[in-house]
C-alpha cells in the first residue's frame, strides 16, 4: 500500500460509505483503497500545477514527487530549437576565431577562446533537460551545419572577384579571414563530438544515479572531463594552422586552453543552474 503524503486529510472527499469504510478497487492484481488513488492525483495535480501554471508546490506536494528519479523532457517544445540555434552560431563563430592566434603576455590561445566555453554550457542544459539521445543529436547537427559552412567558405572564396586593387584585397583578406577555417573545422569536429559526447554522457549517468539532486556536481564533473579531451584533441590538430609548432608553447596551448575554458564553465555554473532550473519550470513535458 502506498503511504499518504496527506496525512489527515483521507476524509475529504474519498468516496466513503454510510459506515465510513473505505471502498476499494483492484490494480494490477493488487487491492488500492480509493482514498489512496485520490492521494496520488493530488500529487500530479500538484506537480502539473507548479510546472506548468508555477503554482508554488507545497512541502507535501514536493514529497509526492521527489521520488529522486531522473526525468527528462521532450523535444516538442520551442526551447530546444532555440538553444540548438544559439550553440551552432556560436560553434560557426569559434570555428571562425579559432584560425588567430591570440596572445597575452606568456599566455596563447585562440580568437575563439572567450565563445567555445559557452557552447559546453549549452550542451550541459540540453544533457540535463532532454538527456543523452538528444544531445547527441544537437551535436551532430551543428556540427553538420558547421561543415556546410566551411564549404560555403570555400566556394566564396573560389568565385572570381573583381579584378582592381578593391577586389584583390578583398580576395587576400578572405583568404586570410576564412582560408583556414576547413582545418579549423576538422579539430572542433573531432574535438568537439569527442568531448561534447563524453561530457553528455557522463552528466547523464551521474543524473541516472543522483535524479534531480546535485546538479553542481554533475555540472562540474563532466565539464572538466569534456573539457579536457576536447581541448587536447582540438589543439593537436589546430595548432600547426595558427602557427604553434614547437613543444613549450603547444603545452601552454593545451594547458591554457583547458584551464580557461573549465573555470569559465565553473565560473558560470550558478547561472546555467538557474537557466537548467527556468527551462524545467517551463517544459510541458518535463517529468512527464
Amino acid at each position: 500500500m502506498l503511504a499518504s503524503p496527506y496525512p489527515g486529510a483521507v476524509s475529504a472527499a474519498m468516496g466513503r460509505g454510510a459506515h465510513g469504510d473505505d471502498r476499494e478497487t483492484m490494480v494490477g492484481g493488487e487491492t488500492e483503497t480509493v482514498a489512496e488513488l485520490v492521494l496520488i492525483q493530488r500529487g500530479f495535480t500538484a506537480l502539473a500545477n507548479h510546472y506548468w501554471n508555477e503554482i508554488p508546490m507545497s512541502a507535501n506536494a514536493q514529497a509526492t514527487v521527489a521520488t529522486g528519479k531522473a526525468r527528462y523532457a521532450s523535444i516538442g517544445s520551442p526551447f530546444f530549437g532555440i538553444l540548438l540555434a544559439i550553440m551552432a552560431v556560436i560553434v560557426i563563430l569559434s570555428n571562425i576565431g579559432a584560425s588567430k592566434g591570440v596572445v597575452f603576455g606568456p599566455i596563447v590561445t585562440d580568437g575563439g577562446f572567450f565563445l567555445f566555453p559557452l557552447a559546453y554550457v549549452l550542451g550541459d542544459v540540453i544533457s540535463e533537460v532532454y538527456g543523452f539521445k538528444v544531445a547527441r543529436k544537437a551535436i551532430i547537427t551543428t556540427f553538420v551545419i558547421s561543415v556546410f559552412a566551411s564549404l560555403s567558405y570555400w566556394v566564396i572564396i573560389a568565385l572570381p572577384g573583381f579584378d582592381d586593387d578593391y577586389g584583390r584585397a578583398k580576395q587576400a583578406a578572405l583568404e586570410g579571414a576564412l582560408g583556414p577555417v576547413p582545418q579549423i573545422v576538422l579539430a572542433s569536429l573531432v574535438a568537439f563530438l569527442a568531448g561534447q559526447t563524453i561530457n553528455s554522457w557522463i552528466l547523464v549517468r551521474m543524473k541516472a544515479r543522483s535524479g534531480e539532486k546535485t546538479l553542481w556536481a554533475r555540472l562540474m564533473g563532466s565539464s572538466g572531463v569534456g573539457e579536457f579531451v576536447d581541448t587536447l584533441i582540438f589543439c593537436s590538430i589546430a595548432a600547426p594552422v595558427i602557427g604553434i609548432t614547437d613543444a613549450p608553447t603547444f603545452i601552454n596551448y593545451v594547458l591554457v586552453g583547458f584551464l580557461y575554458k573549465t573555470l569559465v564553465e565553473y565560473a558560470l555554473i550558478p547561472v546555467t543552474a538557474l537557466v537548467i532550473r527556468a527551462i524545467k519550470r517551463r517544459e510541458p513535458s518535463y517529468g512527464a
